[in-house]
C-alpha cells in the first residue's frame, strides 16, 4: 500500500480566518494550491507533498477531518477498513473535484479522510 501524502486539516471558523491562516502560512514559504471557497490547500514550493488545508465547513461529510491521507488505491483501502470493523463516518464516494474519498475515526478518535486522485 503507498501512501503519496498526509496533510493536516485546520477548522477555521470563518473566511477571513482562512485567508489571514492563508498569508500567515505564506511568510513560511507556503504557497496556494487550491481554494474552494471553502477550503484551502498550502503546499511547499520545494516540496510539493508538504501540504496544509484550511476548512471553514465539509461540504459533502458531516465532519472536517483532522487530516488527508493520500493513497495509491482508496477502494483497497476502503475494503481493508471496512474488514477491521473502524468506524467509517463516511462512505467512499467520488468528489466533482476529481477525488475518490471517504473519512474513518482512528482509535484516539480523529476523522481521517482517506482519497485518491482520479487519474487525468
Amino acid at each position: 500500500m503507498t501512501i503519496r501524502r498526509i496533510v493536516p486539516n485546520l477548522q477555521v471558523d470563518s473566511e477571513k480566518q482562512l485567508e489571514t491562516s492563508r498569508d500567515f502560512y505564506g511568510l513560511l514559504g507556503f504557497e496556494e494550491v487550491m481554494s474552494m471557497g471553502w477550503v484551502t490547500t498550502m503546499a511547499s514550493p520545494a516540496n510539493p507533498t508538504a501540504q496544509i488545508s484550511f476548512f471553514t465547513e465539509e461540504r459533502t461529510a458531516p465532519v472536517v477531518p483532522d487530516l488527508s491521507v493520500e493513497v495509491e488505491d482508496v477502494d483497497a483501502v476502503y475494503a481493508q477498513v471496512l474488514a477491521s470493523g473502524a468506524e467509517v463516518v463516511r462512505e467512499i464516494r467520488d468528489e466533482e473535484w476529481g477525488v475518490r474519498r471517504f473519512f474513518v475515526r482512528d482509535p484516539n478518535g480523529r476523522v481521517v479522510n482517506v482519497l485518491t486522485h482520479h487519474p487525468k
